[in-house]
């Protein structure tokens, strides 16, 4: 494929603080660049993101702040109205009117990256998504979402995209790989809270934890509430870098996937942290959704648990040798599936799919 002058504007690119988005965007936006493509990276300059910013200036892209709408679009009509491709990203501030000017700015093909895709489902069919509005989707040339399956039907039949087409999270794994190096927890949780996480991870986490008092357990991420009672056997973390994530992994026995109740609701959505930690190795439990088994082999490549009863019966039961074996085969499928360089050689295969549609529809000019 020719290069390519990609603009992105996303939640963020800068700050892991409480969001997935920056890893997504820092994988793609490198293996973009390794492919040959130009990236611009804008993202809104939040207090919050400005305190816990862990990557000013990250590899493969030009990033550049700004204060507020008007100022996005005085400094960068010309960076948008030149781009091939403009993507704007879910839960970007003022979003909906960012992505009215991309429309009417942009000469070339715009696209939605959708990190949420199940919760901006369901806040579009309430009327109260505050970043995307349905007649901007039937805008957008191309839809992309971190959720396949149904997820992409109702995006085409119901809210009239174009094209939707699946672009899962991904893990670089020269970031994320087995570590020689203690094993200090029996099982842990990378995650930032959530009201409709946490009965999960009461259930899978702290349940067995409170069961298990000779096990040891750690639950890192932040915004977590005082209210929450953790048994003395729980290490709490409340905010990992990503340039630790790896050895946090590769410090457990097992480590545990919880999804959002939307996100199960939708299926076919998996999380960063899953292919972050098959990458390194670790064996995975996790809860159960549709499409799971599409990504791993259940009890070959990932563990399943329900209950309690269940993820104690897999920590007291599986040994070592048993468990490596578990992640080594998660570790072989990401790598062969789910790397940053394969999601930016389906960019590349979606973006030519979307200009030939956009070529297709266009209603050619009467000639007089």
């Amino acid at each position: 494929m020719a290069t390519l002058d990609i603009t992105i504007l996303g939640l963020s690119i800068t700050s892991s603080w409480g969001n997935g988005h920056a890893t997504t965007y820092r994988g793609l936006v490198r293996s973009l660049a390794a492919r040959g493509h130009r990236v611009t990276f804008l993202e809104r300059d939040v207090p919050w993101y400005a305190d816990n910013r862990d990557l000013a200036n990250p590899p493969g892209c030009q990033t550049e702040l700004y204060d507020s709408l008007d100022e996005l679009r005085g400094r960068f009509s010309t960076t948008i109205r030149e781009a091939d491709v403009v993507v704007v990203g879910s839960y970007v501030p003022d979003g909906i009117a960012v992505g009215k000017w991309v429309q009417e700015s942009a000469e070339n093909l715009t696209a939605f990256y959708d990190i949420d895709t199940p919760i901006t489902l369901a806040r579009l069919a309430e009327d109260d998504c505050e970043y995307l509005s349905p007649d901007l989707v039937s805008q957008y040339d191309l839809y992309l979402s971190f959720s396949g399956g149904k997820s992409l039907q109702r995006l085409e039949r119901e809210f009239h995209s174009p094209l939707a087409r699946p672009l899962y999270c991904s893990v670089d794994p020269e970031h994320y790989y087995p570590l020689e190096t203690e094993q200090r927890y029996d099982l842990g949780y990378l995650g930032t809270y959530s009201t409709d996480r946490q009965p999960p991870l009461e259930k899978l986490l702290i349940e067995p934890a409170s069961q298990y008092p000779q096990g040891r357990f750690v639950v890192a991420g932040p915004q977590y509430p005082d209210t929450i009672r953790w048994p003395p056997n729980v290490e709490r973390i409340d905010h990992l870098p990503p340039a630790e994530h790896c050895r946090f992994y590769n410090s457990q026995r097992f480590t545990l996937n919880v999804t959002r109740a939307e996100m199960i609701r939708a299926g076919h959505s998996p999380s960063v942290r899953l292919f972050e930690a098959a990458a390194c190795g670790t064996p995975i439990i996790s809860d159960w959704w549709a499409g799971l088994d599409e990504l791993f082999e259940p009890d070959r490549e990932i563990l399943i648990g329900k209950s309690s009863a269940e993820v104690l019966r897999l920590l007291q039961r599986i040994d070592a040798t048993e468990a490596a074996a578990i992640g080594h085969a998660a570790r072989e499928r990401v790598l062969a599936d789910h790397t940053a360089d394969r999601r930016a050689e389906q960019f590349e295969q979606f973006v030519e799919e979307a200009n030939q549609k956009r070529s297709q529809s266009r209603v050619p000019k009467r000639i007089s």
